[in-house]
């Protein structure tokens, strides 16, 4: 046999498409050629498979090699493909038998002494290999990340010698059972339990958890604002086996070390600092890679000094906000990542952080509130729902106040409002849209002119009047109201701090 075809899969985005290693032998100088659209690290894979094929005590074929990765279109990068060409040589010459191949894929990375290493981007592998109906052979590096997938057959290897060895039946390799059990770790866990006070911007918490809504803080240095967004994740519904897998397959192919398979079911918390560049919130690259607001999916994106990132940077989150994905075009590819993630954001009042404060410390002008203010465009702010004062507390009574609710009792509320949205309309409130937030919000007809009047008195948006609903449509599922009254309209009114202009 001069001809072997081996199964194996690229990585584009979170997608895995499959891809099928050629390798021809045939008569003339010894050569080895590899085509197919290969990136830089994939040609050089040439040398590290001809080192560990002989380190692994085969023969390399002094023949002229042709090797095919098809489809030729999809570029191909990374060491991933080793594992599949070393084998595809080492069946084309007869070295392994090559009955049975079509029912197995293999990726995995080759040391020069044919030691097998982890890649990026094996959860999504084992994702669509499973569709596809075939085992898949990953390196022992790769275990713990691909039996996060319920679904298909896992062996692990650890270097050629094994893969070659279970192909001729001589020895078994370790089967990898599907593992649905995360591992919590308590000092990753943040207690509502632990801020004391701050009743308005703990009910604001709650608020947003319930309907999915992008919040601010605002308040001076030290009244909670961090601490606050920090337990946002410890209240929201926990994630399904969905929503998991693709926050996983995100992570999976990030490049990002840590233990994120043990905290795959944890809702994610990204907070990057003011400093990050556009890229690398939405992200980008030569190679489109995952920004902040991809790791955050399906948990939250903590912006902490909001005005003080850079306003262009800003605005890319625009879109992402209402789409819930992002879409990264570069000359020859089209990237899209998942980006729903929900908007925390805290911000001080004055450049000095304390304006308004009793103690009269402020020294700012208006203008230079104002200007301050200004900084965060009027667009970003209108897709943010509730804006809320944190205050300063003196000492002394948060001693005197007494522990509020934990993590565990306002999630239980939370989860029944969520419930009840899911069961009236199919999805959040935050993600209301036309006819069905019409429907859903509906007024009583005093209450639409009192609330009409209102937001002309105001001078609030289109898109802030609909958000104003959609909160109040969750403080009413809050409730347990099935109607939308005068009061829960009230209270999201409240938590529109912004729209008060900066008194002269």
């Amino acid at each position: 046999m001069s001809l072997a075809r081996i199964h194996t899969r690229a990585q584009v985005g979170i997608d895995a498409p499959a891809v099928q290693v050629e390798v021809h032998l045939s008569g003339g100088l010894p050569s080895l050629s590899l085509v197919g659209l290969p990136e830089t690290a994939v040609k050089e894979s040439k040398d590290r498979v001809r080192s560990a094929i002989l380190n692994s005590q085969f023969e390399f074929p002094a023949k002229r090699i042709t090797i095919n990765l098809s489809p030729a279109d999809l570029p191909k990068e990374g060491g991933r493909y080793d594992l599949a060409i070393a084998l595809g040589i080492l069946a084309a010459s007869g070295q392994i038998p090559n009955e049975g191949l079509d029912e197995l894929e293999f990726i995995g990375e080759l040391t020069l002494s044919g030691e097998l290493r982890a890649v990026s981007g094996a959860l999504p592998t084992a994702l669509r290999s499973a569709e596809a109906e075939r085992t898949l052979i990953v390196p022992e590096g790769n275990r713990l990340e691909v039996s996060l997938c319920e679904q298909g057959a896992r062996l692990a290897a650890s270097s050629l010698t094994e893969v070659t060895r279970w192909l001729h039946q001589l020895d078994a390799l370790m089967d990898i059972p599907h593992n649905c059990d995360p591992v919590t770790h308590e000092c990753d866990v943040h207690d509502l339990i632990d801020v004391r006070g701050q009743a308005s911007a703990r009910r604001a918490l709650e608020i947003a958890a319930a309907g999915q809504h992008n919040l601010l803080f605002i308040g001076p240095p030290g009244t909670g604002k961090t601490m606050l967004a920090s337990r946002l994740p410890g209240i929201l519904p926990p994630m399904t086996s969905a929503e998991a897998l693709v926050a996983a397959s995100i992570a999976s192919i990030s490049h990002h070390s840590g233990d994120w398979q043990r905290r795959w079911r944890q809702r994610p918390f990204r907070a990057p600092h003011h400093t990050a560049s556009g890229v690398a919130l939405v992200g980008g690259g030569g190679n489109p890679k995952p920004g902040e607001i991809s790791l955050a999916h399906g948990g939250v994106l903590f912006l902490d000094e909001l005005p003080e990132f850079s306003r262009k940077v800003l605005d890319v989150l625009r879109e992402p906000l209402e789409s819930g994905e992002i879409v990264i075009s570069r000359a020859h590819r089209s990237v899209t990542y998942p980006a729903g993630f929900q908007l925390i954001a805290a911000m001080n009042p004055c450049p000095c952080g304390y304006y308004g404060d009793a103690s009269g410390r402020c020294q700012c002008s208006p203008d230079q509130v104002r200007r301050y203010q200004g900084q965060t465009s009027g667009p970003l702010l209108d897709r943010i729902d509730l804006h809320v004062t944190v205050p300063p507390l003196p000492p002394a009574m948060l001693q005197q106040a007494p522990p509020g609710e934990t993590s565990d009792q306002v999630q239980a509320r939370v989860m029944a409002a969520r419930q009840r949205q899911l069961d009236r309309q199919g999805c959040v409130n935050a993600q209301l849209s036309g006819a069905v937030r019409d429907q859903h919000c509906a007024l009583s007809q005093a209450d639409t002119v009192w609330f009409l009047d209102t937001i002309e008195a105001l001078s609030l948006s289109a898109r802030a009047y609909h958000r104003l609903l959609s909160v109040a449509r969750t403080i009413a599922d809050l409730a347990g109201s099935d109607a939308i009254e005068r009061l829960h309209l009230m209270e999201a009114l409240g938590f529109r701090t912004l729209d008060r202009q900066v008194s002269c």
